[in-house]
């Protein structure tokens, strides 16, 4: 289960620059944490995807994401805007990492989504410190859990098949970029120390 400490609201980042992954993180079963993914999901954290390998990434806040067994497998699922530079790098590789956040690091999350990292060093820029995963997944020594997930499927949104006007102002909002639906079936999960 998860612990006390994975539960605190504040973590003291300028501790955790210089400790490797194995020191921060602990590995979990999917069904040990399901619960407190699910408040992750729907509460105060902030979550952020990445992809790419160590020597190129691309980081974006989500919004619009949840959890799932899809094909009898733990799954996660969000929402991408089909121009988003991360996406390209999730094609690419097929794979990437959700990490979620307290909320003392908002700022810095929400800094992801500010400009793409296509036209800037944003990931140069930011106060977080990035790591490698054992499977050599890219994620934050700050985040408290952090899924990696292997790209099952990619489905592109079409506003008929929404039922309410909000989802479909949502979705049509750029005819020329409708977001992608993302699956990505959970390979590990780790959860802070």
């Amino acid at each position: 289960m998860v612990n006390k400490e994975t539960n605190s609201k504040t973590i003291d980042y300028m501790n955790v620059k210089d400790k490797s992954f194995d020191e921060l993180f602990k590995q979990v079963k999917p069904e040990e944490i399901n619960n407190t993914l699910a408040q992750l999901m729907v509460q105060e954290e902030y979550t952020v995807i990445t992809a790419g390998t160590d020597s190129l990434f691309n980081s974006m806040p989500a919004s619009w994401e949840g959890m799932a067994r899809y094909f009898q497998k733990p799954t996660t699922f969000c929402l991408l805007g089909s121009k988003r530079y991360t996406l390209e790098f999730i094609k690419k590789h097929q794979r990437y990492t959700m990490s979620f956040f307290p909320e003392q690091f908002e700022g810095e999350v929400f800094a992801f989504g500010s400009k793409s990292g296509r036209d800037s060093n944003k990931m140069k820029e930011t106060k977080l410190t990035n790591v490698k995963t054992p499977s050599g997944n890219i994620t934050y020594k700050e985040a408290r859990v952090v899924i990696e997930c292997q790209l099952f499927e990619i489905t592109t949104v079409n506003p008929k098949d929404f039922y309410t006007e909000e989802g479909r102002t949502f979705v049509e909002k750029d005819a020329n970029d409708y977001h992608k639906l993302v699956f990505g079936t959970i390979t590990n999960i780790w959860v802070r120390k």
